[in-house]
């Protein structure tokens, strides 16, 4: 498994963070699916700034960091024993590296009294 380490997100990384995500899921969509059509949130962004602000507001976001660099980012919410998955993202020159299966599980640790996790795909 990859080691990795997940840290709070800071808030003067908090731009780049939103750009990341836009970039990871922007490549990720078309790498999977190309340009089937425009229905993007924001011109040009398979998910727009507003959406991940809203994330990060009301979650708990992180950086995910590999040999002391930014590969990533999540953004988890709990309340209870339920958590859910709002974002994960990987930079896309480092997929298929075991980087966002090590968060998840890195994240699962973090929060052992949570039982139920749930996540969907904005």
């Amino acid at each position: 498994m990859t080691e990795i380490v997940l840290l709070p997100l800071e808030e003067d990384d908090k731009n780049q963070f939103i750009l990341d995500n836009q970039e990871a899921f922007r490549y990720g969509a078309m790498e999977e699916f190309g340009l089937r059509d425009a229905h993007f949130e924001e011109e040009g962004e398979i998910i727009s700034r507003e959406t991940i602000e809203k994330f990060i507001d009301c979650g708990t976001a992180y950086r995910i960091w590999k040999n002391g660099r930014k590969v990533g980012g999540l953004v988890l919410r709990t309340e209870g024993n339920k958590g859910e998955l709002e974002l994960l993202f990987v930079s896309p020159r480092l997929h298929s590296m075991g980087i966002g299966y090590a968060a998840w599980c890195m994240a699962e640790k973090l929060y052992p009294n949570i039982h139920i996790w749930e996540t969907c795909t904005p």
